[in-house]
C-alpha cells in the first residue's frame, strides 16, 4: 500500500462512521484552536503593554521612595526627610545629563460634581508632568508654574472622570469636589486608553502643592519623574541621582532608580510566560484528544478484525495492516488539526475584538503567529502517530487464522 492509497483508505473509513470521527477529532480540534487563540492573545497582550510603555519614552527614569526593613527604622529615623519636592529640584539643576523633572504626590479620593460621584486616583504635580510622561491635554490647559506656588485649587481631568461626572457637559470652567475641597476644572487630558487593567484615563491632576498643603500635610511625594537628555537612559544618569539623593538623605539609601526600558524588559518577560503557560495548559487538551484517537482506533481494529484477517490471508504485510490503521490515526488528527487552525484563528480574533471594546479607550489585537500554527499543527500529527501507534501495532499483529475466526 502506497501513502496516496493509504489516505484514500483512511478518509474512507472516517467517512463511513462521520458521528464517531467528529467527536474522535473534537478534542484535537479544542486543544489545536486552544493552542493558537492562547498564544495570539497573549502575544497581543505583550505587544500591546510594550507599546503602551513605549510610548512614553525610553529616557524616563522613576524614582520612588522605599520603605525600610523594621530594624533599621529607628536607626534612619531623623536622619533622611524622605523623597521631596527639593530633591527633584537639586537633581535637575546638579545632573547635567537630566532635560527635565516632575514630581508625584498620590492619592485615592471621592469626586463629586452636583449629584454624580466617583472615586478616581488624584495625582498633584508639577508643569513638566505633560512633557516628562508624553500625555497632553486635548482641551484647555494644564497645571501651571502659578498654580504650583499660589497652591490654586485647580484641576485637570481624565476622560474616565469627564464620562463619570459630567456625562455631555463641557467640563471646563466647571467646579468639582475632592474630598469636599471646591476645584475649579482647567483642562481636560487626552485619552491614553489602558496598560494592563489599569484606566490610564482614570485620573485628576491638581497642583503639587495643592495636594501636599490640602490633602497629605507634609512636603513629601509619592515619586519623581526624571527625563534625560538622551533618546536612552545610560548608567551614568542613574549613578548621578543616586549619588545627590544619598547625599541629600545624609547616607540613608531609603529611595529606589527604575529606568522605563527596566520596567519594559520587565513586563516582557512576565506576558511572554504568561503566553507560554496559557499555550502549555491549552497544549494539554491535545494529550486527552491523542488518548481520544487512541481509544476510537482500538475500537476500529476491534471491529474490523475478520477484516484484517482477510487481508492478511491474501497477502498483506504486517507493515500494510501497521500503516493502514496509522495513517487513519494521523488522518484523524490533521482533519482535527486543520478544523482546529480555523478555529483557533477566529478565537483570537473574537477575543482581540472583545477586549478592544472593554477596554477605556484601548486597542487589543490578538496576534496570530505563523509559528503557533505550525506548532500546534505539527503537535497535533505528532499526537496522531504516538497515539496511533499502539492500536495499529496491535492490528498488524494479529493472527490472520484467528481474525478470520473472530465473530
Amino acid at each position: 500500500m502506497n501513502l496516496a492509497e493509504g489516505f484514500s483508505t483512511g478518509l474512507k473509513g472516517l467517512s463511513a462512521n462521520k458521528l464517531r470521527s467528529g467527536l474522535t477529532m473534537l478534542g484535537i480540534i479544542i486543544g489545536v484552536a486552544a493552542v493558537i487563540a492562547m498564544v495570539s492573545i497573549g502575544e497581543g497582550a505583550k505587544q500591546a503593554i510594550t507599546k503602551r510603555i513605549e510610548s512614553m519614552g525610553s529616557n524616563l527614569l522613576m524614582v520612588r521612595p522605599t520603605r525600610p526593613d523594621e530594624d533599621k527604622k529607628t536607626e534612619i529615623t531623623g536622619y533622611s526627610p524622605g523623597l521631596t519636592n527639593e530633591d527633584g529640584v537639586a537633581i535637575l539643576k546638579q545632573c547635567p545629563s537630566i532635560k527635565n523633572i516632575a514630581c508625584e504626590v498620590t492619592l485615592k479620593a471621592q469626586t463629586k460634581y452636583l449629584s454624580q460621584d466617583w472615586d478616581t486616583s488624584i495625582t498633584g504635580t508639577t508643569p513638566f508632568y505633560e512633557v516628562v510622561k508624553n500625555f497632553h491635554v486635548e482641551e484647555g490647559r494644564f497645571i501651571s508654574s502659578q498654580d504650583v506656588d499660589e497652591w490654586k485649587k485647580v484641576c485637570v481631568l481624565g476622560k474616565t472622570v469627564v464620562k463619570e461626572l459630567l456625562k455631555e457637559e463641557n467640563p471646563i470652567g466647571k467646579t468639582i469636589k475632592i474630598r469636599n475641597e471646591r476645584f475649579v476644572c482647567i483642562g481636560v487630558m487626552e485619552a491614553k486608553g489602558q496598560t494592563g487593567w489599569r484606566d490610564e484615563d482614570d485620573i485628576v491632576f491638581i497642583p503639587q502643592t495643592t495636594a501636599q498643603k490640602r490633602f497629605t500635610g507634609d512636603t513629601k511625594v509619592t515619586g519623581l519623574l526624571v527625563q534625560t537628555k538622551g533618546s536612552e537612559v545610560d548608567e551614568s544618569a542613574i549613578s548621578e541621582i543616586e549619588a545627590i539623593l544619598t547625599k541629600r538623605h545624609k547616607g540613608v539609601f531609603d529611595f529606589n532608580v527604575r529606568s522605563q526600558q527596566e520596567i519594559l524588559d520587565t513586563m516582557q518577560q512576565v506576558t511572554q510566560s504568561f503566553k507560554l503557560l496559557l499555550g502549555g495548559i491549552a497544549a494539554i487538551s491535545l494529550l486527552v484528544g491523542g488518548i481520544g484517537i487512541m481509544n476510537i482506533m482500538l475500537v476500529s481494529v476491534t471491529e474490523r478484525t475478520r477484516e484484517i484477517g482477510l487481508r492478511k490471508s491474501i497477502g498483506a504485510k504486517r507493515l500494510d495492516i501497521l500503516m493502514q490503521f496509522l495513517i487513519e490515526s494521523v488522518v484523524l488528527s490533521m482533519v482535527g488539526g486543520i478544523i482546529g487552525i480555523i478555529s483557533g484563528i477566529g478565537l483570537g480574533i473574537g477575543v482581540g475584538k472583545l477586549m478592544s471594546k472593554t477596554m477605556s479607550g484601548g486597542t487589543w489585537v490578538s496576534v496570530v503567529s505563523l509559528s503557533s500554527i505550525i506548532l500546534s499543527f505539527f503537535f497535533a500529527v505528532s499526537i496522531g502517530i504516538f497515539f496511533g501507534m499502539y492500536p495499529a501495532n496491535k492490528a498488524s499483529k494479529l493472527d490472520p487464522v484467528e481474525a478470520l475466526r473472530y465473530e
